[in-house]
């Protein structure tokens, strides 16, 4: 389990790009957000269109966005990896640059320690944990959002100041582990 200041863990993971990717792609980066998501929690879901808003919102400013799929397909088929790239294909994903990994083995959600989709693990320019948990305040609405945590936690970490609030409990629907 991370905790705040732990480095970026190494990962090496199947994209829907149907490439490989790991964290050396992104040590040109001011930081970089790592969240765990998938393809059928109705939280997840909500969030999709706000994750591409703040990748291309900090985009110029050299911010790195991951998304995770670390569910179990036996669990729940609809996070399969054909699924993902349907998903990916519905939100132009790889026209934008925007990785979608899965993490088949559910290693890395293991040493993030991640229980929940969505959950965001945000990284400063020295690979270090600042931030962890929930986006923002209101996932059934993005027009009732008042409090914006993980965008707030980017902009302080893009200016290189600590993080106010570095723990907001993640709302969403748990992980679903191999049996």
């Amino acid at each position: 389990m991370l905790n705040l200041g732990d480095k970026l863990p190494a990962f090496d993971l199947l994209g829907v790009d149907g490439k490989r990717h790991n964290q050396f792609e992104y040590a040109d980066r001011y930081a970089v957000v790592v969240v765990f998501t998938c393809n059928h929690c109705p939280q997840s879901l909500a969030y999709w269109p706000r994750l591409i808003h703040l990748l291309e919102k900090f985009e110029a400013d050299n911010l790195g966005i991951i998304a995770i799929n670390p569910n179990d397909a036996a669990q729940a088929p609809e996070d399969s990896y054909d699924n993902m790239l349907k998903l990916a294909k519905h939100h132009n994903l790889v026209e934008r640059n925007f990785r979608y990994l899965h993490d088949e083995s559910q290693e890395l959600a293991q040493k993030f320690g991640a229980q929940r989709t969505p959950e965001a693990f945000l990284f400063n320019s020295k690979r270090e944990l600042v931030y962890k948990g929930a986006i923002d305040d209101c996932w059934e609405n993005a027009n009732m959002v008042t409090r914006i945590w993980l965008e707030d936690a980017i902009e302080s970490a893009l200016d290189g100041i600590e993080v106010d609030f570095p723990e907001i409990p993640a709302v969403g629907c748990s992980i679903k582990w191999k049996k």
